[in-house]
């Protein structure tokens, strides 16, 4: 049950975003898609989710499913945009109904913001089943770094988010509304409880301290071993206190704000106000 796994590198908001497919039936899911914003501008662009597109119908895939593995805080998703142009199902963790009432509130979104989670097509349980073709896939519930994350088992392929990152990095920050450390470390322990040989690939990589070059492949073993954070040897209550101590001393991600305001809808922008034009919010001084 191994799936080819195409990589996509955004490097300016460091995302790696997958299209991965069954060899077999061609039938495939793309994981953590980025729609290119000039923030300065408040423009968009679809240069980095028409790679994706142009390589799904070079490849001849069927696109199934379109998978979040959390609302990420660094990039816009392209989900839409990429349903739209292949089709599937866009779908997320049912844990995006604690996110949405979370900012929904920080953003004072009015009554209109639906906080159930239907702008998506699939809210995935935790140990769900589904299928990519013939390859067996599992939705683990992995919150910490937000209440919401997903991690997603695809054959022996396991893509964490923003939960892990190299085993030379360590882990998510866990200061985000809602986020837990506590919570985290458990998240972690689920994950290293998979078989050692299980490929893992990362959202995000910054390159470490000694590393000049971007990593997004490992595995459950090396990670359970080594990561810096959570690796061998490393307890509940030491993670904590390293985690809880760095999270202080981080700013905040350039992108946040629209961010969390446009994927939290599912990757869709605020409804246009009475003038025909969309808006993103910019709280003063609340995060």
């Amino acid at each position: 049950m191994t799936p080819l796994v195409k990589t996509f590198f955004d490097e300016p908001t460091f995302t790696f975003s997958y299209v991965v497919s069954d060899p077999e039936t061609k039938r495939c899911a793309i994981v953590d898609s980025v729609l290119d914003f000039d923030y300065a501008a408040g423009k968009t662009d679809t240069a980095s989710a028409d790679q994706i597109v142009d390589y799904v119908k070079a490849e001849g895939l069927t696109v199934d499913w379109i998978l979040e593995t959390h609302v990420h805080a660094d990039h816009l998703s392209a989900a839409p945009y990429l349903k739209d142009k292949l089709g599937g199902q866009l779908s997320i963790g049912e844990h995006i109904t604690t996110v949405q009432n979370v900012f929904g509130k920080a953003f004072n979104e009015g009554s209109a913001f639906q906080r159930d989670g239907s702008q998506f097509d699939h809210l995935f349980k935790d140990e769900e089943q589904f299928k990519i073709g013939t390859i067996e896939a599992r939705a683990m519930h992995t919150p910490g770094h937000t209440p919401a994350c997903m991690s997603y088992l695809i054959g022996d392929a396991l893509f964490v988010g923003d939960t892990l990152f190299m085993p030379d990095y360590g882990t998510a920050r866990c200061d985000f509304p809602g986020g837990d450390a506590h919570t985290l470390y458990i998240s972690v322990q689920k994950i290293f409880s998979l078989p050692d040989e299980t490929r893992m690939f990362m959202c995000h990589d910054y390159k470490a301290p000694g590393r000049d070059h971007y990593l997004n492949e490992t595995t459950v073993g090396e990670e359970r071993l080594h990561n810096v954070h959570v690796g061998e040897g490393k307890c509940e209550q030491e993670f904590i206190k390293m985690r809880t101590e760095r999270d202080a001393t981080l700013s905040m991600p350039r992108l946040i704000l629209p961010s969390v305001q446009v994927n939290m809808r599912a990757g869709h922008m605020p409804e246009p106000e009475v003038n025909g034009q969309s808006y993103l919010k910019v709280p003063v001084n609340l995060f």
